[in-house]
């Protein structure tokens, strides 16, 4: 029997469509990524473009666009503004601009050498030694030396960190909960999450706002802003659109206030309305300590990603899980609508297709996938 095949699939916003050159909205399923002979082993997206990497290196694509960078990069680490790279003796930073047209000539924007490695492999970026990379300036900050970090991720406003022994750290900017220190405030220094203390934790995803980490039994947390959904908890904003798309010639955001109650006007609410109003306290705009969060079928999960405004899963049986903002496809539900209740992705399921990596863009899902 011949060995499954590994194959990238994306949901959401495309590069053309970054580019100009599509208009918004899904496509009938999703976008296989060209792979060419070598296959692709991983993927780094930005908004308006993606980092490849092949068995010949890396590649950056866009609109129309495949540029082969030059060897000797592993791994990237790209934004809207800056491409940051590593390979084996220096970590370096370039504009996007260059970095499309695969020109990395002359001087970086940053450069940062490296120790020569060790027997054991490196952790990936953002973690450099000493410290962590960010792919806009200053590009290194230093990690205090008491905090022994194994995985970072970079949120649009705060970093999450996997310690050595399993224990989360989160600092940065908290104005949405996303710290999960059961605050707003924000913290200069790494702070451990202490909500989470004596769970190990395998794995943490930031998103924009919002925060998830995997416990080692397979236990998702998730935390922060919940505006469109993007922690599976219920979503007023949601809500009220729902309550929209059925009662079309009611007023954007009345339910914000309706209250079951004695008076006349109770009488004019649709059952739905009256759902919303009777259920007025259980939306969660901000959830600033960790929630543990219930799966379908208690799923374990595998692995976790976050984009801008949404999240997905993958289970330890392989399936895709998503939910949060939808307006591009991005949930891969083959529609554009937002969820605060995680789903199944069908299409894996009818492809007979088992999901092996997830990698969130911000208004995008890419799935590594086994093809029987």
């Amino acid at each position: 029997m011949a060995a499954p095949r590994r194959a990238w699939l994306v949901f959401g916003f495309s590069t053309e469509e970054a580019a100009g050159e599509l208009g918004p909205g899904p496509g009938p399923g999703p976008r296989r990524l060209e792979s060419g002979p070598e296959g692709i082993r991983r993927v780094w997206p930005a908004w308006s473009y993606v980092v490849v990497e092949t068995g010949a290196g890396l590649e950056v694509r866009s609109a129309g666009l495949q540029r082969r960078l030059p060897p000797g990069w592993t791994e990237a680490l790209p934004s809207e503004t800056h491409l940051v790279l590593r390979g084996p003796a220096a970590a370096r930073a370039w504009p996007r601009a260059a970095a499309l047209r695969g020109a990395l000539r002359g001087a970086a924007a940053w450069s940062r050498a490296l120790p020569l490695p060790g027997p054991r492999r490196p952790p990936p970026l953002p973690l450099l030694p000493g410290g962590f990379a960010t792919p806009r300036p200053p590009f290194f900050t230093a990690l205090p030396g008491g905090v022994r970090v194994r995985r970072l991720a970079l949120g649009q406003e705060h970093v999450l960190a996997l310690g050595a022994a399993g224990e989360a750290y989160a600092w940065g900017g908290g104005r949405h909960g996303q710290l999960g220190h059961g605050t707003l405030e924000s913290e200069l220094q790494p702070r451990l999450v202490e909500a989470l203390a004596g769970v190990p934790m395998q794995a943490v995803a930031a998103g924009g706002w919002h925060s998830a980490t995997v416990s080692e039994t397979g236990d998702l947390y998730v935390w922060g802003w919940n505006e469109s959904g993007q922690l599976a908890l219920p979503s007023k904003a949601l809500a009220e659109e729902r309550a929209q798309d059925e009662d079309p010639g009611a007023a954007p955001g009345r339910s914000r206030e309706l209250r079951v109650g004695s008076s006349p006007g109770d009488a004019e609410l649709t059952p739905h309305q009256e759902q919303l109003a009777a259920e007025d306290t259980a939306f969660i705009s901000i959830q600033a300590f960790p929630a543990l969060l219930d799966l379908p079928q208690d799923l374990e999960v595998g692995k976790v990603s976050c984009g801008s405004r949404h999240t997905a899963i993958i289970t330890r049986g392989g399936e895709l899980y998503t939910w949060g903002w939808g307006k591009y496809g991005q949930l891969g539900h083959k529609d554009n609508a937002s969820s605060d209740q995680p789903r199944r992705v069908e299409y894996l399921v009818a492809e007979g297709l088992q999901g092996e990596e997830v990698v969130c863009g911000p208004w995008t899902t890419y799935i590594c996938v086994l093809e029987p």
